[in-house]
C-alpha cells in the first residue's frame, strides 16, 4: 500500500483560513457534483439563466428533484422567478458550451441567454426557457420550498413535468446514458470535467455475485 502523505484540516481550523480558501476547500468535499443551468422566467417575461452545482434526485414516484438556493438575503432572481410563475427548467450542460455556462454566474443586468449567447425555447407545459444547445432538459413545477434554519440555504423541491433527451441515450430498461449524451460534471465552484463509465452493475444482493450490465 502506497504511502500518502495527508493534508489534514479540524473544524478549528476553519475559522482561521482565509476565506477563499475555506470556500474552496469545502465545496470540494462532495467531490463531482451534477451541474445544470437553470431557466426561468419572470412574471413580465424576462428571462433568467443560472449556473448550479446543488441539484439532486428527491424521488421517482412521484418524479421528484431538489435543488438549492444560497440564502435570500439578496435578490435571488431564479428563486423568485420559479416561486411566481410556478415553473423552471433544469438543462444539462455540454463540454461545447461550458464557459457560457459558467458566465452566467456574472451579475447581469439584462438576460444571461443575451448575455453569453445561449439559445432560449419553449414548450406548451412549461412557463420557463430551456436551453436549446443542451441535450438533456428537464421541465419542473414548483413543488414546495423549506428554508434550513441552520445557514438560511432554501430547498426548492420541483416536479418533474417533462424530460427531453437523445432517443439514442434511452436504454430500454429506462437508463439514460448521460455520458453518451456530452453531460458533463464539476467539482468544487469553478472546476468543470467530462466522464468515464467504469461499469454498469447488477442490483446488489447479499446472494448473488454482480454482474456488468451491458448494452448502452
Amino acid at each position: 500500500m502506497e504511502t500518502i502523505n495527508f493534508a489534514t484540516f479540524r473544524a478549528s481550523d476553519f475559522e482561521q483560513m482565509e476565506k477563499q480558501f475555506r470556500i474552496n476547500l469545502i465545496n470540494s468535499l462532495s467531490g463531482f457534483k451534477s451541474v445544470c443551468l437553470v431557466g426561468t422566467q419572470s412574471k413580465e417575461g424576462v428571462t433568467n439563466l443560472a449556473i448550479f452545482s446543488q441539484v439532486f434526485h428527491v424521488g421517482a414516484n412521484p418524479a421528484l428533484m431538489g435543488m438549492l438556493v444560497r440564502p435570500d438575503s439578496v435578490r435571488r432572481d431564479t428563486l423568485i422567478n420559479l416561486q411566481e410563475t410556478g415553473f423552471f427548467t433544469l438543462n444539462h450542460i455540454r463540454a461545447d458550451f461550458f464557459k457560457e455556462a459558467h458566465q452566467t454566474s456574472a451579475r447581469y443586468d439584462r438576460s444571461e441567454f443575451e448575455a453569453v449567447g445561449l439559445t432560449p425555447f419553449y414548450t406548451e407545459n412549461i412557463k420557463a426557457p430551456y436551453v436549446a444547445e443542451s441535450y438533456i432538459r428537464i421541465g419542473l413545477s414548483f413543488a414546495e420550498r423549506h428554508e434550513l434554519a441552520i445557514n438560511g440555504t432554501v430547498l426548492i423541491i420541483g416536479k418533474v413535468e417533462e424530460v427531453f433527451a437523445p432517443a439514442e441515450c434511452v436504454a430500454p430498461d429506462g437508463y439514460l446514458d448521460i455520458e453518451k449524451a456530452g453531460t458533463i460534471t464539476c467539482s468544487s465552484l469553478d472546476s468543470y470535467h467530462i466522464t468515464r463509465r467504469l461499469a454498469r452493475l447488477s442490483y446488489a444482493k447479499p446472494d448473488k455475485p454482480l454482474t456488468e450490465i451491458t448494452g448502452i
